[in-house]
């Protein structure tokens, strides 16, 4: 991230202003302040309509960019880092981009395994790969069994709750930073987990490159404690590897696997309630058959995934996509919901979980790393079929039609999610 005062400190012009050739053309569409931001599906479907695979779109305070659409263009730009490549400084709008810029938690390179190319990727990748796998999935699935019955317990004999704050927020973060050798509970983490949520999706009046910072420093704080007294966790696991870390950049991948964990985890938990509550595929028919939990936790990841949008890649070079000309350092946004509902994928128009081939982990190199995926899912999994054996006649307390998304074009969740039930007295 860009130290305010350096280099990359002026203000962004408005998105008239763009120079000539750059995507903020007419007809480019701000990804800010949406009207589509309940319905982001209308929004795709209307860029895809008008722009074709790849759409000339504008960022916070007019900032050009493209928007990729396709599912082809997608798995395309993931797949060829020779041509689309993950170090932001090849960006040809840094001297637009003012130091309080909100994006800059995004793109604000650090030396982060989000930002490695090549070589140095593959070393970084393969030292969280290694840690991760350190993880017993039996034994994540009981921790997260026992942090389900605690959070449930809180709510039960209420006969109500609110499940995205009380239930699926709090559950994979517990489970990720006791993962990370953090105490589960506790002000401190709290105020972690708050502050990488205002980073991730910023609210109104929040201040994300402040609460980025504040994460990079209570996550220093945790890699010197754990070169100290080491114990059998991901942060020591990524301090004792042989790759040989620093502590800074062992801090930069640890904020990229708990922001990759936590928020995403999250929205999925709420998501596939939302759809399990909702839709009636999943209630029990007369023949007591249903769709199964992991065919609803399937569907949100084609149809409602955590992450709708990420930034990104930039050109290496010259380059055609989509139809377009790709000038060397523009940026590409992965519209990774659009291309998981590409009518080119789907061509009667039914989008389905019938497989695995979406794109919500993304593609490539830069995909999230095995088995990062089988940890989300089993917190995912076990967070929502434990709500449901506990509290059977889980209902929604509002109509389907009254539930709100937070307005982000980043991220895909719930405002909140009203359920009553039977109290349950234990």
């Amino acid at each position: 991230m860009t130290e305010p005062g350096g280099p990359h400190a002026h203000p962004a012009p408005p998105a008239s202003s763009a120079p000539p050739g750059c995507p903020a053309h007419a007809g480019a569409v701000p990804l800010t302040g949406l009207e589509y931001q309940q319905t982001p599906s209308q929004l795709y479907r209307a860029l895809r309509r008008e722009h074709g695979p790849v759409a000339p779109v504008v960022l916070d305070g007019g900032i050009p960019a493209w928007l990729v659409l396709g599912y082809s263009e997608l798995t395309y730009v993931t797949g060829h880092d020779e041509l689309f490549a993950r170090d932001s400084r090849r960006w040809n709008q840094w001297e637009n981009i003012p130091p309080d810029w909100p994006l800059l938690p995004f793109v604000g390179y650090q030396p982060s395994v989000l930002f490695t190319e090549g070589e140095e990727h593959r070393r970084r990748a393969g030292v969280i790969t290694e840690a991760l796998e350190g993880v017993d999935q039996f034994e994540l699935s009981h921790d997260c069994l026992l942090i389900a019955d605690d959070l449930i317990g809180r709510f039960a004999g209420s006969g109500h709750a609110e499940l995205m704050a009380e239930y699926a927020h709090a559950l994979p973060m517990r489970a990720v930073v006791q993962l990370c050798g953090m105490p589960t509970s506790g002000e401190d983490t709290s105020r972690l987990v708050d502050d990488l949520r205002i980073s991730l999706d910023a609210g109104e009046g929040d201040d994300p490159v402040a609460a980025y910072g504040r994460v990079g420093e209570r996550l220093r704080r945790l890699v010197e404690e754990k070169r100290s007294v080491p114990g059998p966790d991901i942060t020591s696991r990524m301090l004792t590897h042989p790759a040989g870390l620093t502590d800074e950049e062992v801090v930069q991948d640890l904020i990229s696997v708990i922001a990759a964990a936590q928020q995403p985890t999250a929205n999925w938990i709420c998501n596939t309630l939302r759809l399990l509550l909702t839709d009636e595929r999943f209630a029990v028919n007369v023949s007591g058959g249903r769709l199964s939990v992991g065919e609803a936790l399937n569907e949100v990841l084609w149809l409602d995934t955590p992450t709708q949008n990420f930034i990104g890649r930039w050109a290496v070079r010259d380059v055609q996509l989509g139809g377009r000309q790709i000038r060397a350092g523009d940026c590409l946004v992965l519209g990774l919901a659009a291309a998981n509902t590409d009518p080119q994928i789907w061509p009667e128009g039914h989008v389905g979980a019938e497989n695995a081939a979406h794109l919500s982990f993304s593609n490539g190199e830069h995909r999230c790393p095995y088995p990062a995926p089988l940890l989300a899912d089993v917190m995912a999994r076990t967070a929502v079929e434990t709500l449901l054996e506990r509290l059977p006649d889980l209902v929604l307390a509002v109509n389907p039609e009254e539930l709100t998304w937070r307005p982000s074009i980043w991220m895909r969740g719930l405002s909140a999610l009203p359920v009553r039930f039977t109290p349950v007295v234990r």
